[in-house]
């Protein structure tokens, strides 16, 4: 599947998270949409990216995120190959 064709797929969810304006309004949506346990590994995904972008290892992530080596080598594989991570987690706030 290409980048459009995924976005096209996703069309109304990506509009409706753009359309968020305040950290209450993201919050109120997420707790809607998603189950505890999908924001709690959603939460740990972007955590580990971060802190492979930092340079940690493994074991460190492993240590303070509580992921799966299985999980964590998906995040991996993307922070290396994909831009989505890293251009989240790189942008000047």
């Amino acid at each position: 599947m290409t980048d459009s064709e995924f976005i096209e797929r996703n069309r109304e969810l990506f509009e409706a998270i753009l359309s968020l304006e305040s950290m209450e309004e993201c919050g109120a949506f997420f707790e809607d949409l998603l189950t505890f346990n999908e924001a709690e590994s959603m939460s740990q995904r972007i955590r580990a990216a971060k802190l492979l972008l930092e340079g940690k290892t493994y074991e460190h992530i492993i240590a303070e995120t509580n992921i799966s080596s299985a999980t964590l080598s998906r995040v991996s594989k993307c922070v290396r190959y994909g831009t989505g991570y890293r251009e989240v987690l790189t942008k000047k706030k």
